[in-house]
């Protein structure tokens, strides 16, 4: 549907428009599903970029821009929403970020209002995740901050998790991981060494318990897969898992949907996951059929784009 053209584009959102580089101008711009370039307030403005592999891109309708030393939000109109003026910020969801300008750090939203964090001794917050970001305070100590910058969980925890489905993962003074709801309160008691977020159709998420991996429900009880070399994390229903040398994917009962057949997988989005076969990746939908023959030296997650 875009030939190919560019010499460096990044993914899609679901809001629409893929950031592209322009590698003669040294400049970001983004394009929508039909090529058409979007008209902005500004140019030569600088994305967040993980090592430039990749390039943050729309969320939630905002996307951090920098220019010059200091940062602030493009909309999906083009216009500059929020004023750069941040020495730091993260990226949208659910209509907040947090920022940072000086020592002071702020909650802010579309229409570049501010809340300033009044918890003492905050020195770095994370993005929001379900109206809750975690913070961090000079004692190394982890807790949430709601969307007006209110403490909404003290810090105590060792280390957290971002909210999916109502819950969040943290770790004790003492390193053992449990499961804490919107007030802070154990749902899951700490009792692993390590675990990662619920998958809300599976039910399950993945947790280190002794030296292997397992699973738990969301009442905490213990779900082991046995027919398997690995343990994939749960999304949209299905976990990648191993036999021999090949992958494919297993519900939350153990069962294989999709039977190890596979060189490589990624997980399920918006109903599809990327797989390797003949050395080759394709796509294949919830039941192992390809949509995407493998074809592509590589292939990302399918977006669903509005």
């Amino acid at each position: 549907i875009i030939p190919a053209q560019y010499e460096k584009c990044y993914r899609f959102s679901s809001d629409g428009y893929v950031p592209i580089f322009d590698t003669k101008g040294k400049e970001y711009y983004f394009i929508n599903i039909k090529g058409e370039k979007l008209a902005t307030d500004v140019s030569n403005y600088k994305l967040i970029s993980a090592f430039g592999i990749d390039a943050e891109g729309f969320n939630s309708g905002m996307v951090p821009i920098r220019i010059g030393e200091k940062w602030g939000y493009l909309n999906k109109s083009g216009k500059v929403a929020v004023q750069p003026k941040y020495e730091d910020v993260t990226e949208f969801n659910g209509g907040y970020a947090s920022a940072k300008s000086g020592s002071t750090y702020y909650v802010v939203d579309a229409n570049g209002q501010e809340f300033k964090v009044e918890t003492s001794g905050v020195v770095d917050t994370k993005h929001f995740s379900e109206n809750l970001a975690p913070f961090k305070t000079a004692d190394k100590k982890f807790g949430f901050i709601d969307v007006h910058g209110k403490t909404a969980i003290a810090a105590q925890f060792e280390s957290v998790g971002y909210f999916v489905n109502r819950m969040a993962w943290a770790k004790t003074a003492g390193g053992q991981l449990g499961y804490i709801n919107a007030k802070g309160e154990w749902v899951i008691k700490p009792q692993f060494q390590a675990g990662r977020d619920f998958d809300a159709e599976s039910g399950l998420a993945r947790i280190k318990s002794g030296d292997r991996w397992a699973y738990v429900t969301m009442t905490g009880e213990i779900v082991n897969v046995n027919d398997t070399q690995t343990w994939g994390d749960f999304s949209e229903g299905l976990a990648d898992g191993k036999k021999g040398e090949l992958k494919g994917f297993y519900n939350n009962k153990g069962e294989w949907v999709i039977k190890p057949q596979f060189e490589g997988v990624r997980d399920f989005r918006n109903g599809y996951a990327a797989a390797k076969q003949g050395g080759k990746w394709g796509v294949i939908d919830k039941k192992g059929n390809w949509v995407i023959k493998p074809s592509f030296d590589g292939i990302r997650d399918m977006e669903l784009v509005n």
